[in-house]
């Protein structure tokens, strides 16, 4: 299992490395497009909810937190396809407790994944933090997105 786990660990980083180097490549060269700002983050979602089940599906995450992480980001999902489908809105910027919350998840599972491929006490003390950490941030950025796509679409249909 260990194996496995060190296994998984490096290949969530080498995601993480290469979706960072190709948003500052994109930027960089500005090699961007209008269905890449929308792709992107999409596929960066579906990485991080693989991941949470996984987690979740050889018991290294709880099933709970796995709940919190995938509605957290099925509620955005939902009101950024809503606002596709019938508003003139088309920007989603992130918030930044949509970034905190995302780095603290991602920071969870490399540690999920660490304490299992590398256990120790420190390891196992970082990744039972960060399970409530990410609990209270992925409940209240999605609180916080739900309330600013209330404002965005008010503000759209009084327009």
């Amino acid at each position: 299992m260990a194996r496995d786990c060190r296994r998984a660990l490096f290949i969530v980083f080498l995601c993480g490395i290469t979706d960072g180097l190709d948003g500052f490549l994109a930027r960089r060269f500005r090699w961007q497009s209008k269905l890449g700002a929308y792709l992107d983050p999409l596929a960066d979602k579906f990485l991080l909810v693989s991941v949470y089940i996984s987690l979740a599906l050889t018991g290294l995450a709880p099933v709970w937190l796995v709940w919190l992480v995938v509605d957290r980001d099925l509620l955005i999902l939902a009101m950024a396809g809503y606002a596709l489908i019938f508003t003139g809105l088309r920007d989603f910027p992130p918030s930044i407790w949509g970034k905190i919350s995302t780095t603290m998840q991602i920071a969870t599972a490399l540690a999920l994944m660490a304490d299992c491929g590398f256990p120790s006490k420190f390891a196992n003390q970082f990744a039972q933090f960060g399970i409530v950490l990410t609990a209270v941030l992925s409940v209240w950025s999605g609180i916080h997105y739900a309330f600013r796509g209330i404002q965005l679409l008010s503000r759209n249909s009084s327009k």
